[in-house]
């Protein structure tokens, strides 16, 4: 065995983690003991648990707890087992699987649809399944951690794809980049185009109508992710395509998640034209070399968009909510990025204070998540509060009220 005393990684770790408690960086895992929503049981430091106010979950439209949700996953589970043991070209397809791929195109109002256990997995299959060297790929500065690595993974697989960055949002940046992309591959080539639909961090959105308009132009693809998006954007909740008055047609590709509004499990997809979905089906490794999605989580999800589309009150419910938090936050004289998303970044300025402030909420009742460095800038670190349907006024009210006595 190793001698751990003398091992470059175990010194290494040691060395980093006490890095992390020092600078008061060090992030702790919370256990709930109760299901996800405006109300949780989190343990405390005796083991004990004990009832707090939870504004950093993604259940956006309140449907992780949905008694419709739950039941179709314990049908699923009844029905099918735990899983199919299996990838999906061998012996890993179920009939749900099927449903909830057509249940997803359908919501979006695309051609195809097809899903993996998760968001992450979705976005690495693009780039390194789709691009081919000689191909271009344009990226948003702020976009995800998997887009990132998706690119990546494509231009150490594919080499000789070419890589271009814009500044968040900057149009102009945006359509230079274009324009270089054009000029250094030729026409046999794809110039793609990638952007989070609603940045995770600040809660802004994508300026996608002049984003497809300049793709129209150049000839590029458009491609979108929109796990933020999806459920809590739009009047209907189908993201931030349909709050910008465009339709599921005028994105090419979508990645997106089931792990958030959508049941908020786990679990994720591309949707887009059939030729691109079936190009994914035959050549991405995350699918080729990893087991289907957990039917239970895929009967979950279908039965989670039936619900959203039966009530489309739960969107209207959140946006009351976004605006009613975003005004009481600032009225409490608190720092918030406006936008209509259910990301409320309270900017509070260093990591550790914002990792201070985030513990002393939940000694108060209030389970929020300080981020800061390296997920954010240093200096603009923050409290990200995350708002849901399944909030009330009185829950904002009491996340404000334990913000006022920071």
């Amino acid at each position: 065995m190793t001698n751990t005393a003398t091992n470059p990684f175990a010194l290494r770790a040691s060395r980093l983690l006490k890095g992390f408690r020092d600078k008061g960086e060090y992030k702790h895992l919370q256990i709930i003991d109760s299901p996800m929503d405006a109300e949780v049981m989190i343990r405390d430091a005796s083991g004990t648990p004990r009832k707090v106010l939870c504004f950093c979950s993604n259940n956006y439209l309140g449907l992780a707890n949905h008694p419709e949700v739950v039941e179709a996953g314990i049908a699923a589970l009844k029905q099918y087992g735990a899983g199919t043991a299996s990838v999906r070209f061998i012996c890993g397809t179920f009939a749900p699987h099927i449903e909830l791929e057509e249940r997803i195109a359908r919501f979006l109002g695309v051609e195809a649809a097809y899903t993996f256990v998760s968001c992450w997995n979705a976005t690495e299959a693009i780039f390194p399944t789709l691009a081919e060297p000689g191909d271009a790929i344009i990226s948003d500065a702020l976009n995800h951690a998997c887009i990132i690595d998706s690119i990546r993974l494509a231009t150490v697989i594919k080499r000789g794809v070419h890589k271009f960055l814009y500044k968040n949002n900057d149009m102009a940046e945006f359509e230079e980049r274009l324009r270089e992309a054009r000029t250094a591959i030729d026409d046999e080539h794809a110039i793609w185009v990638i952007t989070d639909g609603v940045f995770s961090m600040e809660g802004s959105i994508a300026n996608l109508p002049t984003m497809r308009s300049l793709c129209d132009q150049y000839g590029a693809i458009l491609c979108v992710d929109d796990s933020h998006g999806t459920g809590v954007l739009g009047t209907t909740g189908r993201g931030t395509h349909e709050h910008q008055g465009m339709t599921g047609t005028d994105i090419d590709l979508f990645t997106g998640t089931l792990g958030k509004a959508l049941g908020g499990g786990a679990g994720g997809y591309i949707a887009g034209t059939k030729d691109a979905v079936d190009l994914i089906v035959q050549r991405a490794r995350p699918t080729l070399f990893s087991n289907a999605l957990p039917v239970t989580v895929a009967c979950s999800a279908s039965k989670a968009i039936e619900v959203l589309d039966r009530e489309p009150q739960r969107v209207a419910t959140l946006h009351d909510n976004c605006t009613y938090a975003r005004k009481e936050i600032r009225a409490a004289g608190f720092e918030v990025i406006e936008s209509p998303t259910a990301i409320c970044p309270v900017i509070v300025g260093e990591t550790a204070k914002a990792i201070a402030m985030s513990k002393r909420l939940l000694e108060l009742g209030v389970y929020v998540i300080g981020f800061g460095y390296p997920v954010v800038p240093e200096g603009v670190a923050r409290l990200r509060c995350q708002i849901s349907a399944a909030h009330t006024h009185q829950h904002i009210d009491a996340m404000v009220d334990a913000l006022k006595k920071l």
